[in-house]
């Protein structure tokens, strides 16, 4: 297991990667630049303080410290979620309220199976899996409900002159932005094992645990990211295209 351990050498050479990384966007104009280097910078200092205060967590061990640091996480997940809504009204508390039931009541139910204890250990590291998953669906399921209203303005207006309510006149583009924001998921389930090695079963099975534990460990994931995905993606998409229009039922320009 020393093997794997990253010496401070090895890991200034990986910046090297960094570095090919801005070339490559330099060299095409791409202009992702400062996000990249804002991006490498506050890594490696979230991953620095929030180790450190994991391991503080871990080792105190309290009730009120865990649900703290779900907490913290299930807000920042909104906060990022929010900022790819470009003016959705309410998207922030639209987007805390579906992370967070998606998120606790998935966390709920691993733990009414026996599947996760209610340790910070566990119960931290779930939470981040759970709503990053959530964050990013819901996020790309904004931008999807964006584009699909200003797309289809004039199909969506002809519906309400027709005679549709909010929630018929919208009912496609809703869908199609649920299955965007699940669409990452969904696919990281179809090619698990054949494109990608999982970190948690790979992760699992370098500590020594038996494979055939890490391999259920990994299913359990899966599951409890695709059903996380769905109610966070359908709770954001469902509260969020009412906001589309106004108090008179009359489709909002955007």
């Amino acid at each position: 297991m020393n093997n794997l351990i990253v010496s401070p050498t090895a890991l200034a050479f990986a910046v090297v990667l960094v570095l090919i990384a801005l070339g490559i966007s330099l060299h095409e104009k791409i202009g992702l630049e400062k996000d990249m280097v804002i991006g490498v910078i506050r890594a490696v200092v979230q991953l620095t303080v929030v180790g450190y205060v994991l391991t503080y967590i871990i080792k105190v061990d309290r009730l009120w410290l865990t649900g703290l640091m779900v907490a913290i996480i299930i807000f920042n997940a909104a906060q990022n979620a929010y900022k790819r809504a470009d003016g959705i009204p309410h998207a922030f508390p639209i987007s805390l309220l579906a992370i967070a039931v998606g998120t606790l009541l998935t966390i709920l139910l691993l733990v009414l199976a026996g599947a996760v204890k209610f340790t910070p250990s566990q119960i931290v590291p779930v939470s981040g899996m759970i709503a990053s998953n959530e964050m990013v669906a819901i996020g790309l399921a904004y931008r999807n409900m964006n584009a699909s209203f200003h797309d289809q303005r004039q199909g969506v207006l002809e519906r309400l002159a027709l005679g549709a309510n909010l929630k018929q006149a919208s009912a496609h583009i809703v869908r199609a932005a649920i299955r965007t924001g699940m669409a990452p998921t969904i696919d990281s389930a179809k090619t698990m094992g054949i494109v990608s090695l999982p970190g948690m079963m790979s992760g699992l099975i370098f500590a020594g645990v038996d494979p055939s534990k890490a391999i259920m460990y990994q299913i359990m994931v899966t599951f409890m990211l695709l059903a996380a995905t769905s109610i966070g993606s359908v709770i954001a998409c469902y509260l969020a295209y009412p906001q589309f229009y106004n108090g008179d039922m009359q489709l909002l320009n955007k």
